[in-house]
């Protein structure tokens, strides 16, 4: 199970830090985000063992991920923030079942929560 937090309306130029607390096993953690009118887009993702990260170009240098592997939990914090990063945030991982994954840019996920509301609005 993944339960994500954080989420919220926030001003351009703002800052949101989204949580992710994972119960099953995984080889890769991180987020996608859905936008209407777009296709799904892979934010952010991480390994599990190595800590290799992943950034979408259009996040990069904006966003953070990091993850606490002591308390099962994944962050995404989120830096100057622009109104096109309103969406709903998905956190997603690739469990070490996983049969089949769904291809978000380089992240491949098989499950994830029921996301969370960012917007950025003045």
């Amino acid at each position: 199970q993944l339960v994500e937090s954080g989420g919220g309306l926030v001003q351009p130029g703002g800052s949101l830090r989204l949580s992710c607390a994972v119960s099953s096993d995984y080889v890769v953690i991180g987020w996608f985000r859905q936008v209407p009118g777009k296709d799904d887009e892979g934010v952010s993702c991480i390994s599990r063992s190595s800590g290799a990260t992943f950034y979408a170009d259009s996040v990069k240098g904006r966003f953070t991920i990091s993850r606490d592997n002591a308390k099962s939990t994944v962050y995404l914090q989120m830096g100057s923030l622009k109104p096109e990063d309103t969406g709903v945030y998905y956190c997603a991982v690739h469990t070490t079942t996983a049969q089949t994954v769904t291809a978000f840019g380089v992240c491949e996920f098989d499950s994830w929560g029921q996301g969370t509301q960012v917007t950025v609005s003045s």
